[in-house]
């Protein structure tokens, strides 16, 4: 009964969407109040609806309800409550309900939080976030419906894939989507102002916060699936290129040029068109992740589905999503009016290369990663794009990117001095080179690129604190006038101080853990011992270990260091009974300047057994820095003057006058 609820209230749902996306769209080009007032309404109610809709799906998977399909297929009734409650999201239906969820959320948020907004332009938002929801709900309902059932039931399920039996899957999907879908918000914002015809401060305010929220939820999901990754999958690294790891990517670099393109918008009313352009394309890169993942174009680790019907329906939805904004950008983008005038060397043109510099890293991701099925579409050659193309392209960019990051800062508005700039920043450049040439000779002698690539993380994060220490004239004035400074600083300048010095991080931990990582294989009988990276590591013994759903054979490691005790670790190898399937659980020692890290192989007592060993500098950084950066992000948002919105249209003309 419960699932046919839940089954009902998604077309109920889809039903309101299709009210939604066209009655107050119809009242904003006619004026009309009342349809205009349905829209804030219809939000709500669509997204009490397919909340209803998540709920019935997951009370089928904790009551371990078998007569449901999706159930079967995706879980077990020996699996725990926790993966039980994350299955639901752990495969292609239940991850589209999660989308559908998290769309209407966004609705009724913008219904909730807009008040402030004109109806024309709320309701014309809410319109265009419905009809979104319309595609994705009638893909759900007609080509994924999670509540189907069988009968007879079959007396247990199939289990989750074993990979995504961990806790790390409870949060990343669904941090992900928050990424992806909270950015149909400023998509919605986008074609809203198109139609009508007006981009200003006032709009740029508004889109801001959820742009915003966007990119800090996104960013978060893409550090936790990488360490999900790293520690999950054995293989000692955290970021492999694959297909659907850039589909994540791209979709936040584009974010993070539009929240730089939009500051520029409500500063200097500069960059409108630019603006709304990458509003459209930030959505429609998040579209393009949601088609490869499940279209069945490729095989990855994180794909879903191998679908082609369903992978058509998305990839036409895709098409109709961005080419429809594209289309209309073409016809409306014209018609903006240009802002304010500003020199080439300006806070202006520092973001614009910003933008630029960004732009291009999501255009080269976008290559290498649909180069191989276009090619593979028009003439059947088979080829693997992977970390050699993109460190070879990637980097280089990024490194450029990275050197006018902290120069922007020191510019003003309209036009500036280079020089000037330069000076307040001599100190971190010093700091940069010395750090460069001590990895470059005290490390890896044969590592130049690393090592200039390390040095500029260290730029960064000087550089970075060099503008909040001129900002609050640390060393000119008494340490309480600073910090007086300080408290009066907004937040989010505080915000941008903090997300740029932690991507430095992330910069440092990510060069010393892939240029300079060491990894030993060895076979060893319990009693053996290996020297390993100024270590010894012995294997004491190997024990059979029964878990909740599997079973494992778990090594006992004892490391030392100069004969004292280090550490124990304890690796194992998992076999799922249900699905037959092995998998690694690795086992790291960690601090704040590396991992010690080790997987157990396949053996048995005759032969031994394989062990993975891997130290890496300063891993721990790339995780600690990207969440630093996603909290500068909440930092900047937490911001008085983006809490409270930008005074309304109105209120704006009339203290003009």
């Amino acid at each position: 009964m419960i699932p046919e609820l839940g089954h009902f209230a998604l077309i109920l749902a889809l039903c309101v969407a299709l009210v939604q996306g066209t009655l107050p769209l119809f009242g904003a080009a006619r004026g009309d109040a009342r349809l205009m007032a349905l829209a804030p309404t219809a939000a709500l109610t669509q997204a009490f609806l397919v909340i209803l809709a998540f709920l019935a799906l997951m009370q089928a998977y904790v009551a371990s309800d078998f007569s449901v399909a999706n159930v079967v297929a995706n879980s077990h009734s020996a699996k725990p409550l926790l993966y039980k409650i994350t299955g639901v999201w752990g495969n292609h239906e239940g991850s589209m309900l999660l989308w559908a969820l998290i769309l209407s959320i966004f609705g009724a948020a913008v219904a909730i939080f807009g008040a402030e907004l004109p109806d024309s332009l709320r309701s014309r938002v809410l319109a265009i976030q419905a009809l979104i929801g319309v595609g994705f709900l009638a893909f759900i309902l007609f080509t994924s419906n999670p509540f189907a059932r069988l009968a007879p039931a079959p007396p247990d399920g199939n289990g989750l894939n074993p990979l995504l039996q961990d806790p790390g899957l409870a949060f990343h999907p669904p941090l992900l989507y928050l990424g992806y879908v909270g950015f149909s918000v400023t998509y919605a914002f986008a074609i809203a102002a198109l139609l009508e015809g007006r981009v200003d401060a006032a709009w740029a305010r508004w889109v801001r916060p959820w742009t915003l929220a966007a990119w800090c939820f996104l960013t978060l999901g893409i550090a936790l699936g990488s360490w999900w990754a790293y520690y999950i999958l054995g293989w000692g690294g955290f970021w492999f290129w694959d297909p659907v790891e850039n589909a994540s990517l791209m979709p936040w670099l584009a974010g993070t040029a539009l929240l730089h393109s939009a500051i520029v918008v409500e500063k200097r009313d500069a960059l409108k068109s630019w603006t709304v352009l990458l509003a459209i394309l930030a959505f429609s890169l998040s579209l393009l992740g949601t088609f490869l993942v499940r279209s069945g174009v490729l095989t990855s680790v994180h794909a879903f589905a191998q679908d082609p019907a369903r992978g058509l329906y998305i990839l036409c939805f895709l098409l109709a999503v961005t080419g429809g904004g594209l289309t209309l950008y073409a016809l409306r983008a014209p018609g903006l009016q240009p802002g304010g005038l500003f020199q080439p060397l300006s806070r202006e043109g520092a973001l614009i290369l910003n933008n630029l510099l960004l732009c291009t890293l999501a255009a080269t991701v976008l290559l290498g990663t649909l180069y191989p099925l276009f090619l593979d579409l028009l003439t059947g050659n088979k080829v693997s794009v992977g970390p050699p193309f993109f460190n070879a392209t990637f980097v280089p960019i990024c490194l450029a990117l990275f050197a006018a990051l902290c120069v922007g800062p020191f510019l003003g508005w309209k036009r500036a001095e280079l020089w000037p700039a330069l000076a307040h920043l001599r100190i971190a450049f010093a700091v940069a080179v010395v750090a460069a040439l001590v990895a470059a000779f005290a490390i890896d002698q044969s590592s130049t690129l690393a090592a200039v690539a390390f040095g500029f993380g260290v730029w960064l994060i000087v550089g970075t604190l060099a503008e909040l220490a001129t900002r609050l004239r640390l060393g000119r004035l008494p340490l309480r006038e600073s910090l007086r400074r300080l408290r009066n600083t907004p937040r989010a300048s505080i915000g941008m101080t903090i997300s740029h010095a932690a991507l430095g991080f992330v910069v440092l931990g990510a060069v010393a853990t892939g240029a300079w990582h060491a990894e030993l294989i060895r076979t060893l009988k319990p009693g053996e011992t290996v020297s390993f990276a100024g270590y010894d590591v012995t294997l004491q013994r190997v024990d059979n270990v029964q878990g909740a759903n599997y079973v494992a054979e778990r090594a006992t490691l004892a490391v030392t260091r100069g004969g004292k005790p280090f550490t124990t670790l304890l690796p194992e190898r998992r076999l799922f009974v249900v699905q037959r399937r092995q998998v690694a659980e690795t086992a790291i020692q960690t601090n704040l300047l590396r991992d010690f890290y080790a997987t157990l192989g396949e053996g048995d007592a005759n032969t031994g057994w394989t062990i993975r060993l891997y130290d890496n500098p300063l891993a721990p950084w790339i995780w600690l820095g990207a969440a630093l950066c996603a909290l500068g992000g909440f930092v900047s948002l937490s911001d008085r003057r983006l809490r409270i919105g930008a005074p309304t249209r109105r209120r704006t003309v009339q203290a003009a006058e």
